[in-house]
């Protein structure tokens, strides 16, 4: 049965998306926890951008996919441990979820030891100063774009955020936006299922979602 929050098919959820998002904002499918078979018909449905909290699933859901077709692209949008620092620059095309200067460094070491293509790099801010959520202060963002633009060896491209859940996400978006026109950097990644139409409106380039282009996990 069709409804406004289970898609009758991946395909058309992706359509509803594009149409709401516009044209100049890439759809992120937020691929965590997700059945095979959804990464596949969400594939057939023509999406080729994804993104993947953790390195392990991520390395044993995409590494073949990834040696067959160069059009993927994979994307770090959940917290990365300098521990995986290695496994994450050989694994993702961009990184959003730079966060303070140890994992630059673990990075910056990765790539020199791995001699791979440095990924794109995004910093999360942590626009509502939540001490349990990764993402650096409003306030220490500043040092960490400048010491990304000195000691990376790719790109720092943009900046991501979630907002506090139970807030307003647009305040949030709209500051996000701001300190990423402030610091001259073009990609901003806000929103998901609850609110990407919003993040659209409000300048995001990226919207990374999942329950609304994959439908409920099952239980």
């Amino acid at each position: 049965m069709k409804s406004d929050t289970q898609p009758v098919s991946i395909r058309e959820a992706r359509n509803r998306i594009l149409a709401e998002i516009g044209d100049g904002v890439t759809l992120v499918a937020a691929s965590k926890r997700q059945p095979e078979d959804r990464i596949e018909k969400a594939l057939e449905a023509g999406q080729l951008v994804f993104g993947e909290n953790r390195v392990q699933e991520a390395q044993q859901r995409w590494t073949d996919r990834l040696s067959r077709d160069a059009g993927l692209e994979l994307r770090l949008i959940g917290p990365l441990q300098t521990n995986k620092a290695e496994d994450a620059v050989q694994l993702f095309h961009v990184i959003e979820t730079l966060d303070r200067e140890k994992l630059l460094r673990a990075l910056v070491k990765a790539i020199e030891k791995t001699g791979v293509a440095p990924p794109d790099l995004l910093i999360q801010v942590n626009t509502g100063d939540e001490p349990q959520k990764g993402g650096v202060s409003v306030d220490g963002l500043a040092d960490l774009v400048a010491a990304t633009r000195e000691t990376y060896p790719g790109k720092l491209v943009g900046l991501m955020c979630i907002p506090p859940a139970g807030e307003p996400a647009a305040p949030h978006f709209a500051l996000l936006k701001k300190l990423a026109d402030e610091h001259k950097l073009a990609r901003v990644s806000m929103g998901m299922s609850g609110d990407y139409a919003l993040a659209a409106r409000l300048g995001a380039t990226h919207v990374r979602i999942g329950t609304a282009f994959f439908g409920a996990r099952d239980a």
